[in-house]
This record gives structure tokens, sequence and C-alpha cells, in this order.
């Protein structure tokens, strides 16, 4: 007779690590104290582990998590929480578990693959729309003009250049592809666009 085996046991529960995840209680106020910005903070860390182990630069993913102001906690937990960390999540929400059928509610920005999640559905951006808001996130907060986006985002080599009607169309498409968080790109009368801050919107770099 064959025992059977003890489901705890290593031969049982035999795993391999893949990765790791590094959760940093970073806000924007104490990054700007040390003179430097999220993103710069991001693209740092992932060029020591370039420098460390170049064959894991092209499988490293990093995310920074966006949540309204003033809404207290620990800058850690708000990250937890707001990168899905189960365990954090399960604390939220006192172990209740969302229903699988339930789309995921918001804008994630994968700026690896270039593409743009609303609500869990590929929002299906073309590769000028995917620039023009990943120029504006960019500069959140700034009023990017119609002339900075032609001469960022176009170049001599897509032949025609836009004019400044071709701008607000493609403003006007990007916003029908995330109905529903249009409030995002602010149209600044006379001036351009600005990208203003929504607590829905998680932007992954």
């Amino acid at each position: 007779m064959t025992d059977t085996p003890n489901p705890t046991s290593p031969e049982a529960t035999e795993t391999e690590a893949r990765g790791f995840a590094l959760y940093v209680g970073l806000d924007e106020h104490t990054a700007a104290e040390a003179g430097l910005t999220l993103s710069e903070v991001v693209i740092a860390l992932r060029k020591t582990l370039a420098e460390i182990i170049p064959a894991a630069a092209t499988e490293t993913y990093a995310a920074v998590a966006l949540a309204p102001k003033g809404l207290g906690g620990r800058p850690i937990d708000v990250v937890r929480t707001a990168l899905r960390d189960p365990r954090a999540i399960d604390k939220l929400t006192g172990g209740k578990k969302a229903s699988e059928d339930e789309p995921q509610k918001g804008i994630v920005i994968d700026t690896n693959r270039k593409k743009v999640f609303a609500d869990g559905e590929n929002a299906d951006l073309t590769y000028k729309e995917f620039e023009l808001l990943n120029y504006l996130i960019e500069h959140e907060g700034a009023t990017v003009s119609r002339k900075e986006i032609i001469d960022v985002i176009w170049n001599e080599g897509d032949g025609e250049i836009p004019n400044d009607r071709t701008i607000d169309v493609h403003i006007r498409r990007l916003r029908a592809k995330i109905a529903g968080y249009e409030d995002i790109i602010r149209t600044v009368r006379g001036s351009g666009y600005r990208f203003d801050r929504h607590p829905e919107v998680i932007y992954e770099i």
C-alpha cells in the first residue's frame, strides 16, 4: 500500500521563485523634496536592475499607484491596495472576493505594451492616440499646446503633418474610446489640452 503524500511536504508543494514584488511607499511630495518625480525614481530603479542583471531588464514591470488627494493612510497601504495585493484587498474587503464576472473599473495605461484598458476592455487606441495620451499624462497638470503635440508626436516621416483641427479630431476619437473617463483630458480654451488626475487611472510604467 502506497502512503498518501503529505500535502504540506516539500514534494507536494514544490515551487520556484519567478520574480518578486517591491512595494515602495513614496508619495510625490517626498520625491519632490529629493528633487525627483515618481517616474524618475522608477526609471532609476529599473536602470539599476538592468546594470546588475541585464537579462532581467526586459522582464521588469512597474506601476505607479494613483489615489485621490487627501485619502489618508500610509502610502505603502495605498500602493498595495491600488496594485491589487491580495492580502491588502482582503484586509480592505474583509476577505470578500469580487465576482469574477465583474469587470475591473477604471483606466489602466500600460506603457510597456502601449495599450489602454477601460473597465477591463482594450480601448484599442491607435499608435498616435496612445502617444498623445501618454504625452499628456507625462505632463500632468500642464497645458500642452496643439503645436507642441504636433512637434512631439508627429515627424516628417509620417507624411502630411497635421494641423490644429487634426489634433482636435484625434482628441475627440481618444475621448470616445475611453468613454466615461473622458474628463481626464481637459480642453483649455485657446491654449490646448491638459491631463487631470483621476482616482481611477493607473499609469503602468
